[in-house]
């Protein structure tokens, strides 16, 4: 199989789900599949972190330079989160993906240019282009974004995840849906969820179990390692004050 389609193969559903680590760069990455992760998806606000920029502002050339370093730390598929395209055209982010050698991508439904969702509809137009592109080379995880800007219940959540299968989808990720409603929401979608991991949430197998069958974890794990990192150095400080 390709590796598009070893990363596709491994969604098996809600039974068994792809846990997908979220490595910042080619040394996380290098731990996480040598922990034995059959595949890897980058976070765009990890890779921003670990660069010096805020989520959101990474220059593309930087963010593709980062997942290239990635991908060239490791044999497993990986996944890059490319937030909304960049303004790429459909043609210009599936080349720049494939340069990279990402065989995967997030790709969410935020305008943030006017601070607002997309058009359902233009976002599913977007999609079905960069499918058409891409061929069946690129696993596509559609995100997203009505429970981020605050829109109640799953109707429209479930509409969008419905056009952008449609259009070509493999997945769709309803970022920050409560819990509870995962399995309602893969039902009304028809493909697999994605869910991430919050701080004092439910577990990627409790997760499974409410319904989704891929999970990541954002910009958790990067935090969760600069605060060990943090700890470290206020250790190594207190040693050379006599404290330790």
């Amino acid at each position: 199989m390709t590796p598009a389609e070893t990363l596709r193969a491994l969604h098996h559903g809600p039974d068994l789900p792809l846990v997908l680590p979220g490595p910042w760069d080619a040394a996380s990455a290098k731990v996480f599949a040598d922990a034995g992760f059959p595949a890897l998806a980058t976070p765009s606000a990890g890779v921003a972190a670990s660069l010096g920029y805020e989520d959101g502002k990474t220059p593309p050339d930087e963010m593709f330079a980062a997942v290239a370093r990635i991908v060239r730390a490791v044999d497993v598929p990986v996944s890059a989160d490319v937030e909304a395209g960049y303004g790429l055209s459909a043609k210009e982010l599936v080349g720049r993906l494939a340069d990279a050698g990402a065989v995967g991508c997030n790709l969410e439904d935020s305008d943030h240019a006017s601070g607002a969702l997309r058009d359902a509809e233009e976002q599913a137009d977007w999609l079905a282009r960069v499918r058409a592109e891409a061929g069946d080379a690129l696993v596509i995880n559609a995100r997203i974004d009505t429970f981020l800007w605050g829109v109640e219940g799953t109707a429209e959540a479930v509409r969008r995840g419905r056009l952008y299968a449609e259009a070509g989808a493999d997945c769709v990720y309803p970022i920050l849906a409560p819990p509870p409603l995962l399995a309602e929401l893969a039902a009304g979608i028809g493909l697999p969820v994605n869910a991430v991991v919050q701080p004092d949430g439910p577990s990627p197998r409790e997760l499974g179990a409410l319904g989704a069958s891929r999970i990541t974890f954002g910009p958790g794990l990067q935090r969760q390692a600069m605060t060990a990192v943090a700890g470290l150095a206020e250790r190594i400080r207190d040693g050379l004050r006599g404290e330790g």
